[in-house]
């Protein structure tokens, strides 16, 4: 087995469906943001405000690199991982890309009292976040392998679907 990389939408349920299907196929969880920040000592939202945006996806890269080195796992990447060829490259030859969608009425609802978004923070609303969709929809389509909108789908049915198309 290879490694299944959740992609998609920050509040698609790529961490939620991270967790289950791990369980389920006895394989290991990694949490991509949460992996940078015990290894950066700080919060995705201060690496961005005190080294911008490039430097947090250069370290998201490096990380991906260690992974695809690894055992298989269930890895959630953080929202823009797929922004760089790089790292798609390197997660299609190390397994399936699984993009997790949303409408952006659902993000909303998901991430609406939660501060750890950079990327959304002073512009909490469905246009905003309808807008941001729209400029990343090219990349994550281009990277999937296999696309599962969330919306009104309990975490067993949205796992039990990539089980059947991985």
């Amino acid at each position: 087995m290879k490694h299944i990389f959740l992609i998609g939408f920050m509040g698609c349920g790529k961490s939620t469906v991270a967790r289950t299907l791990s369980t389920q196929l006895g394989i290991p969880q990694i949490e991509m943001d949460e992996q940078i920040v015990k290894e950066q000592g700080m919060p995705i939202t201060e690496i961005f405000d005190k080294y911008g945006e490039a430097h947090f996806r250069d370290i998201e890269t490096d990380l991906l690199k260690r992974i695809c080195g690894q055992k298989s796992a269930v890895v959630s990447c953080g929202g823009g991982a797929v922004l760089r060829e790089e790292n798609i490259a390197m997660m299609k030859a190390a397994g399936r890309i699984v993009l997790l969608t949303a409408k952006p009425e659902t993000i909303l609802e998901r991430v609406k009292y939660n501060n750890d978004r950079p990327v959304l923070n002073g512009h909490m609303n469905v246009e905003y976040i309808s807008e941001l969709m729209e400029k990343r929809r090219a990349c994550y389509g281009a990277a999937a392998d296999v696309v599962i909108a969330t919306d009104g789908k309990s975490v067993e049915q949205i796992c039990q679907e990539i089980v059947q198309e991985s």
